[in-house]
């Protein structure tokens, strides 16, 4: 493997930016099908992907879940193309035969149901910070968000599953006047240590 170049590090890291809005340009199906393509590659504990989105980009689907944002955050939501509800399946264990197919037993090494709770958030987080990158990659903008009512987002879009929302993220073309300066990035020496 080699480095990226520059350009690509600013678009995934250095430039990328936390959008609270976006310019009036629509998301594809496509894109969206893009961006689980590339997230999907990315690493999960025994290849578990416990991560399950629900892509809100209908005016109904949108209006639900603002309705259980706060009131900033429902205003986003409602004016961004896409809003991505980033759920985990704690019931993700079920599909390790086919996922983990090289051990059988793998199943097994999860049935206990509240640490597959703490199994599940860990890596449906890591698989949100993938969306976010996939999504950059592909010259999207995000809008990472908590916010929101889980519990009534469970009820609206999960209901009568083993899924619960983790986090919510805004998608589509980033309007650069919703940004706010850049915050504060400590150098390496303030928390970090090596050993």
């Amino acid at each position: 493997m080699t480095a990226l170049s520059d350009s690509a590090l600013d678009q995934l890291f250095r430039t990328a930016r936390t959008y609270n809005g976006y310019q009036d340009r629509p998301v594809s199906e496509d894109q969206l099908r893009a961006i689980w393509e590339l997230m999907k590659m990315g690493p999960t504990s025994a290849n578990m992907l416990p991560a399950r989105i629900v892509w809100c980009v209908s005016p109904e689907a949108k209006e639900k879940i603002a309705s259980a944002a706060s009131e900033k955050n429902a205003v986003k939501i409602l004016k961004a193309p896409v809003t991505a509800i980033i759920g985990m399946d704690v019931d993700f264990h079920e599909h390790l035969p086919e996922l983990f197919p090289h051990d059988q037993t793998a199943k097994s090494w999860f049935s206990d149901a509240e640490a597959r709770k703490v199994h599940a958030i860990r890596n449906s987080s890591l698989q949100g910070g993938y969306f976010i990158l996939a999504a950059r990659a592909l010259g999207l903008d995000t809008g990472p968000m908590s916010g929101f009512d889980n519990a009534k987002v469970d009820a609206l879009f999960f209901a009568g599953t083993n899924v619960k929302s983790n986090f919510i993220s805004t998608l589509g073309y980033g309007d650069p006047t919703t940004i706010f300066g850049r915050l504060p990035r400590p150098e390496f020496e303030r928390f970090n240590r090596i050993v």
